[in-house]
């Protein structure tokens, strides 16, 4: 069985993406309640929509700025990026 991955990333708008896996799962989230809640100076810059759309698809995973934002594919699979 091969590795999950992602394999497309579409902007629907401001901070929310549809995520395409390697298994043609799909899922989109809304990254806001995360970046906007997380009060870590790191992901200020995030805030911003044209910052938040500087991500890169790296490894089969979404990345941003050389790994100073990333999640679990497993958390992007399941669209659940927010812990509780």
């Amino acid at each position: 069985m091969s590795q999950l991955s992602i394999e497309k990333i579409s902007h629907i708008k401001s901070h929310v993406l549809k995520i395409t896996f390697s298994d043609k799962h799909v899922t989109t989230i809304d990254f806001a309640p995360f970046i906007f809640s997380n009060g870590h100076p790191d992901y200020e810059k995030y805030k911003s929509e044209q910052h938040f759309l500087s991500y890169n698809l790296i490894d089969g995973n979404l990345n941003w700025d050389d790994y100073t934002m990333i999640f679990p594919i497993e958390d992007l699979y399941t669209g659940n990026i927010l812990k509780p």
